[in-house]
């Protein structure tokens, strides 16, 4: 990574690259992978167990889960299915399903702009089972075992005047629920990684990081509450499309040489710029039944 110039990224997969790249070991952040040839899937476990690793990767102590699947960006249906079942065995252990729970599914981010929409779509298609649980119990689900599942979709400031902390806090105070599920669209290093990658992490979310827009993060010690945070990258910030297309010109240059012409070119504004694939209504309406089915399985035992 260059010294003034920062690459965009929300993903912790990203973070330990830049480190990898230069073949330098991270004190304190432990990195699982695994591949499975007949998906296609790659799934990376960072955790960050000290605050040093903390510090180092710029992210929360905490697990981070990356799935990453290119052909989560074609209209397969079995192959979105089995994704979903290989998403909902990672949420299971992080949430600790073992024991019913009440859960607070948020869809954060504008459904009015669709790279934003992921998070509102995903909380339409859910199963919600809370109120059913309340009127009639378990008979009423006919299972042994039942999470209470409620949904919330809060919107964003400019539509609400509201923080969506504040939002939430409100609703916890009421629903009292065990643990939030927090789902948004994210920002990725790679154009690669746009629309195909899931993370998964237990230290929460940021509203609007994706866009440079941060919000008040929604994580245990703001709510008081476990937050599983669920994204996928939607968008790519400009100059980071500047500075792939250019850089590998420039290798013959000294690092500083190289650092000083790309902070010439890629200007403020450029950070302000975010750009998408042109297919991104049909892959975020994909991605947000392959993530509503996942979490309705983890869930509620549904069988897909």
């Amino acid at each position: 990574m260059l010294g003034s110039y920062r690459v965009r990224t929300d993903l912790a997969v990203e973070s330990k690259e830049k480190f990898e790249k230069d073949n330098v070991e991270i004190e304190g952040v432990e990195i699982y992978e695994e591949y499975e040839e007949n998906l296609d899937l790659r799934t990376t476990i960072v955790k960050i167990v000290t605050d040093h690793g903390a510090k180092v990767m710029e992210k929360p102590k905490g697990v981070y889960i990356t799935m990453e699947a290119p052909n989560l960006v074609v209209p397969d249906e079995d192959y979105h299915r089995e994704i979903s079942v290989k998403f909902a065995g990672h949420l299971r252990k992080l949430i600790g399903l073992e024991k019913e729970k009440s859960i607070l599914v948020v869809g954060l981010g504008n459904r009015e702009i669709t790279p934003d929409a992921l998070g509102p779509r995903t909380v339409s298609n859910l199963k919600i089972t809370r109120h059913i649980v309340k009127e009639y119990g378990k008979a009423g689900m006919g299972k042994e075992q039942v999470h209470m599942v409620s949904g919330l979709i809060p919107g964003v400031m400019a539509q609400t005047g509201m923080e969506t902390t504040e939002i939430i806090k409100g609703v916890i105070d009421e629903a009292k629920p065990d643990v939030i599920v927090a789902i948004d669209a994210l920002a990725a290093r790679s154009m690669k990684r746009l629309n195909c990658t899931i993370q998964i992490t237990d230290t929460g979310i940021n509203p609007g990081s994706g866009v440079l827009n941060f919000r008040n993060g929604l994580n245990e010690e703001s709510l008081g509450i476990p937050v599983i945070g669920i994204g996928v990258p939607t968008v790519v910030d400009a100059a980071t499309i500047v500075h792939d297309a250019v850089s590998h010109l420039l290798d013959s240059l000294e690092e500083s040489e190289m650092e000083e012409f790309l902070s010439d070119i890629i200007t403020p504004r450029l950070h302000s710029m975010f750009v998408t694939p042109k297919d991104v209504d049909e892959t975020v309406k994909m991605l947000s039944f392959t993530i509503s089915e996942g979490l309705n399985q983890a869930m509620n035992r549904v069988e897909l």
